[in-house]
């Protein structure tokens, strides 16, 4: 197992621990909305939003070299 891997798995089981840590509902405010929803739904849409956001500056800087 490379350490890539293993760092990896270290990382889903971290984020697996503070997502069941963190089922409360809660109020998100974003411009004119309030929405409630629990913070494992949050947590979730952040992490993929931000998994996303990287695959796309990674695509648009290897376009550009």
């Amino acid at each position: 197992m490379g350490i890539k891997r293993g760092v990896i798995i270290v990382l889903i089981g971290l984020f697996l621990v503070v997502l069941l840590q963190n089922t409360q509902v809660v109020s998100v405010r974003l411009l004119l909305w309030q929405i409630s929803m629990s913070r494992i739904i949050l947590l979730s849409l952040i992490l993929a939003i931000g998994f996303i956001a990287g695959f796309i500056a990674g695509r648009i800087s290897k376009k550009g070299n």
